[in-house]
């Protein structure tokens, strides 16, 4: 049993003296840099809501009416066909019987991906508003992000080098390598701000649409640096 516990006394030590001879006792110095940027949105997806109305008592402008405008405005507007899709087709329970009830209005709803919002306006002005129920921003995007962000946490690297550098040279010390780099950011995607309340056309068919300004979108890089002083 003495033998034992001798043994074991002895590799604890063992293990104690090679922990304390392989510490870490290189001088560092952990510091930050940050990169950031805004770019304009160039990638819209929109929602536009159609709906049938009565003209008056006998007539209506059937959704079908309605969708050959939105159609035709789209393939003019130069969007590709991928770039049009149909969301979703508001009705309720029996809806082709609905259908024969005159009072009954269908409404679809479709989702447009733009890159100039000139396009949108022109599509909108070239459909009948009175058909128009509502339009939307669904999101956006700028198609350039992931290129974007590696350049900016490029930046954010050499900022926190150069950090290091300076407060490393304020004591007379230097720099010798870097030794563990973590990285992080975000993107702030904020709401769309419109300078009218409404993204239609307006009843009066003389009048301009309304120009849509975008808040632009902010990409951020942050870099935590730890590099041995010599």
């Amino acid at each position: 049993m003495k033998r034992i516990f001798l043994s074991a006394l002895i590799a604890f030590t063992t293990i104690g003296a090679f922990a304390q001879n392989n510490l870490d006792t290189r001088k560092k110095i952990t510091v930050t840099g940050n990169a950031e940027t805004e770019v304009t949105p160039d990638i819209i997806y929109v929602g536009i809501s159609l709906k049938e109305y009565l003209k008056d008592s006998k007539r209506k402008v059937t959704i079908d009416d309605l969708e050959n405008q939105l159609q035709k405005a789209v393939i003019a507007a130069g969007i590709p066909n991928q770039d049009f899709m149909i969301n979703n087709v508001s009705a309720y329970n029996n809806y082709w019987e609905k259908k024969k009830d005159p009072t009954f209005l269908a409404s679809k709803q479709y989702s447009i991906k733009v890159s100039d919002l000139n396009k949108l306006n022109q599509i909108i002005a070239a459909i009948d508003p009175k058909g128009i129920a509502y339009t939307n921003v669904e999101k956006y995007e700028y198609s350039k992000a992931e290129e974007l962000k590696k350049e900016l946490k490029i930046k954010a690297l050499k900022q926190a080098r150069d950090k290091a550098v300076y407060l490393t040279e304020s004591i007379g010390d230097k720099i010798y390598q870097v030794l563990e780099i973590q990285e992080s950011g975000s993107e702030n995607y904020p709401q769309p701000i419109y300078r009218t309340q409404m993204m239609m056309k307006s009843a009066d068919a003389n009048e301009a649409m309304p120009d849509i300004d975008f808040k632009k979108i902010k990409l951020t890089a942050q870099i935590n640096a730890v590099f041995e002083i010599k």
